[in-house]
């Protein structure tokens, strides 16, 4: 696994060497399943050997889990308690990391039109995985999920009928054009890029849960260093500000949902 991984960072870029080794590792078995491969050595061998082998085991190893206004508690603490301090704001700017097919940034778009805010407003939505971004960008949604993504919404506080959000064919839901105006969707590795701007929300729910506890630690303190003072960092619910001093550096702004306030300079 060890050279498996040194491997592909040499020939991609992509360092996945400290992320949760059991999570690579079923992948990883999954790939040599897929192929009828009997070692990981093997596997090495055509990822050095056989052309465009390498984006398979790519596509393989990112996680692209997400769906619209997931854990709706969330969203429903972020509307209530974090929404009175952006109205505050000349501008809003929010970055969702890790946001796979973007279906959060979606549901952060409508919560805040709903909110009068999404005007200014600018969403930047990153991943690692290209291609899923390319199709993020079109609003394209399987129109089979869009009944559990309803009830999601209106058990976050939703306001309106959820169809009037989007269109629809036989097959898929096409987002309102106006929602996908603020939304920036660009490439972006947690492990190995630095900051993109400074933010007021940073939103990165269920990645961290497959790094390791050094690698937790090195995004925890990108975050910290991309949020200005009295932003907000909302974390999935199986996630922790691990290896941080958090009483020194946030507010426990909503224990429960995970969301975090960085403190002002000087702040008790």
């Amino acid at each position: 696994m060890d050279l498996l991984l040194q491997a592909v960072f040499r020939l991609s870029g992509f360092d996945f060497r400290e992320y949760m080794r059991s999570s690579i590792f079923r992948r990883v078995q999954h790939r040599m399943r897929q192929d009828g491969l009997s070692s990981i050595s093997q596997l090495i061998e055509k990822v050095f050997h056989t052309e465009g082998y390498i984006d398979i085991l790519l596509e393989d190893f990112s996680i692209n889990v997400t769906e619209m206004f997931r854990d709706p508690a969330f969203f429903s603490a972020f509307r209530k308690k974090v929404i009175p301090f952006l109205r505050e704001l000349p501008e809003i700017r929010i970055w969702h990391a890790g946001c796979s097919t973007g279906e959060e940034a979606f549901s952060m778009a409508i919560l805040l039109e709903e909110e009068g805010l999404y005007h200014k407003a600018r969403i930047y939505a990153t991943d690692m995985n290209e291609a899923v971004l390319k199709g993020a960008g079109k609003g394209i949604i399987d129109l089979k999920r869009m009944q559990s993504y309803t009830k999601n919404y209106l058990q976050a506080g939703g306001e309106k009928a959820f169809s009037e959000y989007y269109r629809t064919d036989f097959e898929n839901a096409y987002l309102n054009e106006n929602l996908l105006k603020n939304i920036f969707f660009t490439q972006h590795n947690l492990v190995t890029d630095g900051s993109i701007n400074e933010f007021h929300v940073i939103i990165c729910r269920n990645v961290m849960i497959y790094f390791n506890a050094d690698l937790q630690a090195k995004v925890n303190a990108l975050f910290y260093e991309s949020l200005c003072e009295g932003g907000f960092l909302g974390l999935g619910n199986k996630e922790t500000l691990r290896a941080m001093n958090i009483s020194e550096k946030y507010h426990n702004f909503d224990v429960a949902e995970k969301i975090y306030q960085k403190k002002e300079q000087g702040s008790p």
